[in-house]
């Protein structure tokens, strides 16, 4: 594990928003067994209160039902807080085209609320994520940081507007902020429902509900796909991170670059599934979607340098960990 020795002052305090979300629960569960103290903002747009449930048993832990959409929540949320670990956002490429006043609304003004909130209350860090899309139509790989396209998606643009407005929080009013631009993180409680489920568990459901997965296009699209462990190591580093390394943006992942398609027979080998004939499944291609970027692969050295990035879950990993995971809680 990155983060099992990780260590902050005896009575820290984070604020994790969008704490009853995949990568926020996660985070906030990593903290709780570090030791420290979590207050979570969630308000369950997409959140589960089911991931609020599993902690509310700890003393260390807080969870305020809230709105980031909303000022005077982020500023009341902040009060006494040394880290804010920003996670509040909508994700979805296709939903982000079907909604893009939303997401304006909720990733771009909520992110403003609460650097403005974090200013105000003397927050020693400000950790946010962003995200692989702002590399757009930027064709070269692996993606570096300061190398990035056109923007595909309301989605991304609204993570591109969170890093800049994050920059002027660090330059005019000193506010330490460091963007984790997230290559498709997978792992444990990852949601595998709806329309715009991530890819990994969608998948793994389907196959063990007896389904056959659609993928969108030929299946030779490629990613960085990264195992949830890396991130929470990666956000409480950059918790520790010095003010030299602040207004900066830094891409978590692995360094792989893994495709769809290889990723669907493997589970169709590891789950064992086969079709009526006896015969490996095979699966349905579907169109390709709006929005998406073929390729992605990231370039982790600056985190590496700055951070202290070290991710220690390689994809292979991960995959047997999630699909344990899914096997047990689906």
């Amino acid at each position: 594990m990155g983060y099992k020795n990780i260590e902050f002052p005896q009575n820290s305090l984070f604020l994790v928003t969008g704490g009853a979300g995949f990568i926020g629960s996660n985070l906030c569960e990593a903290i709780l067994d570090l030791g420290y103290k979590v207050r979570c903002l969630d308000d369950l747009s997409t959140g589960k209160q089911e991931n609020v449930n599993i902690f509310m048993e700890n003393p260390k832990y807080e969870f305020i039902k809230g709105d980031i959409k909303d000022l005077q929540t982020c500023i009341d949320a902040c009060k006494g807080v040394d880290f804010v670990l920003n996670q509040a956002a909508w994700g979805s490429v296709p939903r982000s085209i079907e909604m893009p006043l939303f997401y304006c609304a909720n990733n771009i003004n909520g992110t403003l609320n609460m650097l403005e909130a974090s200013r105000q209350n003397n927050v020693k860090k400000f950790v946010y994520a962003s995200s692989s899309s702002v590399y757009g139509d930027e064709p070269n790989l692996p993606k570096v940081e300061g190398r990035e396209g056109r923007v595909l998606s309301p989605y991304a643009v609204s993570k591109r507007a969170d890093e800049e407005w994050a920059r002027q929080y660090t330059k005019h009013y000193g506010l330490d902020t460091y963007g984790l631009r997230y290559f498709n993180v997978f792992g444990r409680r990852q949601d595998p429902n709806g329309a715009y489920a991530a890819v990994i568990p969608k998948f793994i459901k389907l196959l063990l509900d007896g389904e056959i997965p659609v993928i969108n296009g030929d299946g030779k699209q490629s990613r960085d796909f990264t195992y949830i462990d890396n991130v929470i190591e990666a956000n409480l580093k950059a918790c520790l991170a010095g003010s030299d390394a602040a207004g900066e943006v830094y891409n978590i992942a692995y360094g792989g670059q893994e495709y769809l398609i290889d990723i669907y027979y493997e589970l169709v080998e590891v789950l064992d599934i086969k079709d009526k004939n006896g015969n490996r499944l095979e699966p349905i291609f579907g169109s390709e979607r709006a929005g998406d970027i073929k390729h992605s692969n990231a370039d982790i050295s600056k985190a590496q340098e700055r951070l202290g990035y070290n991710p220690k879950w390689n994809f292979e990993q991960g995959m047997e960990a999630a699909i344990e995971w899914y096997k047990e809680n689906l």
